[in-house]
């Protein structure tokens, strides 16, 4: 393949997008790729993503299992379709939330109820980014949220996948704790204290001294939520480094040493090219930060003079 072809596109990504064949015969007009993918996202919903096959979506619609093979020819692209589905798309309240820091927080708010309304999109493996329009969107968002500060793309890109990961380790807790109170048919306070209470009993001062230092002072009893705190504390963080990105002060990122390169790291030469490396995004930055104001100044001299002749 040529850099100028297009890649052939999956099945499951091509329905996603809608630029799939149909088929073109099918066996009724109930029968649609929206259709099954809707059935299927209705079994995972009342039992769980291990419910979910060919013959049961089948037989929840009243076809036959090869029927729908016509429409989506393999499982793993209607798991992908279900992802989507259930995933959805950011509202339009989370680019209208305020800043950059307010709408992340908003997506982070959005995400985790997503994973509330469908915790059985937790259990898909992660394989990859699914490059499907409702993921695309919620990516395009977080971006967005970033684009009037002086971060990089690369950095702007970081951040919003330190938050989705937020949402989704947050969500995957959550959504865990909703499980137990459905099967035990117990309240969250009340779990919160039968957990506390196997701590007390089985974590000792002598084995586990800092724990039990916790336990003793009630840090898990507590009724704030620890992942918004530690969500707000890594965007504090964040903000201190777009503030230095502004300025001009913030190093550049280190580039990320494999296992390859560990038994060379201390090599004079090479900690010299890294070393240059770094020296040269810092130029690139600030030639960046040179065009960003350069752009505003244009700007403004349209504004006041209009278009150049």
């Amino acid at each position: 393949m040529t850099e100028d072809a297009e890649p052939e596109l999956p099945r499951g990504i091509a329905l996603a997008w809608g630029v799939a064949a149909n088929p073109q015969r099918g066996p009724k007009r109930e029968m649609s790729v929206e259709r099954i993918v809707e059935a299927a996202v209705e079994i995972a919903d009342a039992e769980g993503l291990g419910a979910v096959s060919m013959a049961a979506v089948a037989a929840r619609m009243g076809f036959t299992p090869m029927s729908l093979y016509r429409y989506v020819s393999a499982k793993e692209d209607l798991i992908l379709l279900m992802q989507e589905e259930a995933t959805g798309a950011p509202s339009d309240a989370v680019r209208e939330a305020g800043g950059w820091r307010e709408q992340l927080e908003a997506l982070y708010r959005e995400q985790i109820q997503g994973h509330l309304a469908h915790p059985w999109v937790l259990d898909i493996p992660i394989s990859g980014v699914p490059v499907t329009p409702n993921m695309a969107a919620w990516m395009d968002a977080g971006l967005h949220a970033l684009a009037d500060t002086h971060l990089t793309y690369e950095e702007r890109l970081a951040v919003v996948l330190f938050v989705s990961g937020a949402a989704r380790w947050a969500g995957s807790i959550f959504a865990g704790y909703a499980r137990l109170e459905r099967e035990r048919g117990m309240d969250a306070p009340t779990i919160t204290r039968s957990e506390d209470a196997l701590f007390r009993a089985l974590i000792t001062g002598d084995a586990y001294p800092d724990l039990r230092a916790a336990i003793e002072a009630g840090a898990f009893l507590d009724e704030s939520d620890p992942f918004a705190f530690a969500l707000a504390r890594g965007l504090d963080g964040i903000g201190d480094y777009i503030a230095a990105a502004a300025e001009g002060r913030h190093e550049p990122s280190v580039p990320w040493t494999g296992p390859d390169d560990a038994d060379i790291a201390d090599d004079k030469k090479y900690r010299e090219a890294r070393k240059a490396v770094r020296d040269a995004e810092k130029v690139l930055r600030a030639a960046r930060k040179a065009e960003r104001l350069e752009a505003r100044a244009a700007r403004e001299r349209r504004a006041k003079h209009g278009p150049a002749a």
